[in-house]
């Protein structure tokens, strides 16, 4: 018992840490949204909930200027004021719109965020774990190699779930009579939206590139021997 005791208090720690940023997300977010107010998103939203069973799906809006979407821990859905002024430029189709919160509806229903909670706490508890031991073989390096190591563990978590959310989406667009069509569009320009290079080796990033993505909801679609309208 002893010898886990270490593991134990650095898990702890971790646990506190993600508490605390979970605690300042919420305030930051309960401060700086509104709900989203539009007829032709409401009626896309209406159809998801139909499709689940549920009276109605609040979405609110983020005021930040970063294409994004968002699940909150507490399973608030948010689009940012940055995606919903592209939506109002003309620039992403409200079906395309929809497929966002479809996504983030998949983290909520796939439990990502409690998961999320137990990945960074372990993730951070080896971490330090690492770094104790490296730094007895590498003096002022060990810290850095073992943060390399752990970084490399989140993002490979971090685009499973994203990939698990993505095959949410998919099934719920189909569900609601929408179909993959507007997922795989919005992910063929999202690059273009967020304005993300191609810098970054696949394995460092936190959500797969979008053309795996839409080989992955091709993919599901094949399994599941429907058509992408279907």
């Amino acid at each position: 018992m002893l010898r886990l005791t270490p593991f134990l208090l650095l898990l702890a720690y971790g646990l506190i840490m993600y508490w605390f940023s979970s605690w300042r997300t919420r305030q930051d977010l309960d401060q700086r949204s509104t709900p989203l107010a539009d007829a032709r998103l409401k009626r896309l939203t209406d159809r998801f909930a139909e499709a689940v069973g549920v009276e109605r799906i609040k979405v609110h809006i983020y005021e930040i200027e970063p294409v994004n979407g968002l699940a909150a821990p507490d399973g608030r859905i948010f689009i940012t004021r940055g995606f919903y002024n592209q939506y109002r430029m003309g620039a992403v189709s409200a079906e395309e719109l929809a497929s966002v919160i479809a996504h983030e509806l998949g983290h909520v229903a796939l439990g990502h965020s409690r998961k999320r909670l137990i990945d960074f706490s372990g993730t951070n508890a080896i971490r330090m774990a690492l770094a104790t031991v490296f730094n007895r073989f590498l003096p002022g390096l060990g810290a850095i190699v073992a943060n390399f190591i752990t970084t490399l563990l989140m993002a490979r978590l971090s685009r499973d779930d994203e990939y698990e959310a993505d095959a949410y989406a998919s099934a719920l667009l189909v569900k609601a009579g929408i179909g993959t069509d507007p997922q795989k569009s919005l992910f063929r320009k999202l690059d273009r939206l967020v304005g993300v290079g191609g810098g970054t080796p696949a394995w460092m990033m936190s959500h797969p590139k979008s053309e795996d993505r839409i080989r992955a909801i091709e993919e599901n679609e094949a399994r599941w021997k429907l058509s992408p309208q279907a």
